[in-house]
């Protein structure tokens, strides 16, 4: 399976893991790399002093390439590019800002840059930046998503127009099924949040994972919009925000209801009435708690049987 992916990153498949804030840590990433994808710590959770340990003690137990997840709206950016940079990390995926903010300073000291985008603008403005290659996420995903609430389906072909980069489809990934419909529309390569947050090796909490594997279709919604539009499971926190927007809750409002540390009591620490429930739409698909190696066999296994499946159909079938 040798495509752009996984000659740019030095994979076996072209199936990376998400870098989410709370789930993905060393384990996670050290899983996924070894079972043949792109396992990827999400920095956006962390300290650069955390950002740094785990670095370690990934490369204490696998050699794998992996890359780290750095939103650029984070605090302390400087310190986590130092630590990012100083750690020798291979591969960065930046989001949430400019990508012509840090891609040269990364690629000059021989790092990878991947930028993630909701709109073909975005992703214009990210071959201009020199970024290596693109996350196309859709408005199926979970947590932080794109204003433009384009879903992950119209988005790959329309970024697929615009550029020749490397692409990986994100939003709505979690089977070799999605995977294949996704390298159809111009993809080279999938990025899985969601799947990945409720493996055994994710940092989440135990009963946030048993919460998103009981969501029924339609059980999450794109919320906060005058915010940051963010994608939350049902629970008393989304409850609460759909009413204060119901009643035309202002920007400001919705800052004071969301105060600070909802995501950490949510995702991490299993607070499910205070917390900030953070999936994709995909959650409903699934029930079960997986390994992450596990998932990646699946992915790929899923994948081969739906291409062969595929192969020879007319419009007649």
């Amino acid at each position: 399976m040798m495509n752009k992916i996984n000659e740019l990153f030095g994979t076996r498949y072209p199936v990376v893991q998400g870098g989410m804030a709370w789930c993905s840590g060393w384990r996670l990433a050290a899983a996924v790399s070894n079972a043949g994808g792109l396992g990827v710590i999400g920095a956006g959770s962390m300290t650069p002093a955390v950002l740094q340990e785990h670095v370690r003690r990934y490369r204490a137990v696998t050699n794998r390439p992996f890359g780290v997840n750095l939103p650029l709206t984070v605090r302390d950016i400087e310190d986590m590019v130092s630590a990012i940079i100083g750690e020798a990390v291979p591969i960065v995926f930046t989001s949430a800002g400019s990508p012509r903010a840090w891609t040269r300073i990364f690629q000059e000291r021989g790092i990878i840059v991947v930028h993630v985008v909701s709109s073909a603008r975005f992703a214009v403005k990210c071959e201009e930046a020199g970024v290596d290659a693109i996350v196309a996420e859709g408005f199926e995903a979970g947590g932080h998503n794109g204003r433009e609430e384009t879903t992950t389906l119209c988005l790959l072909p329309a970024i697929r127009r615009v550029t020749t980069l490397p692409l990986l489809a994100a939003g709505g990934i979690g089977t070799g099924e999605a995977m294949l419909a996704a390298r159809v529309l111009g993809a080279d390569g999938v990025q899985v949040g969601t799947r990945f947050a409720l493996t055994r090796e994710s940092s989440a909490h135990e009963n946030f994972k048993r919460l998103c594997l009981s969501l029924e279709e339609g059980e999450t919604r794109l919320l906060l919009k005058k915010l940051v539009p963010t994608r939350l499971a049902k629970g008393d926190f989304m409850t609460a925000v759909e009413e204060a927007e119901a009643r035309g809750a202002s920007a400001d409002e919705l800052r004071e209801l969301l105060g600070s540390g909802r995501a950490r009591a949510g995702i991490f620490e299993g607070d499910l009435s205070a917390g900030e429930l953070e999936i994709g739409q995909v959650a409903s698909l699934f029930r079960h708690e997986q390994g992450a190696a596990e998932v990646v066999e699946e992915i790929v296994a899923e994948y081969e049987r739906a291409l062969a499946r595929h192969a020879t159909w007319t419009l007649d079938d």
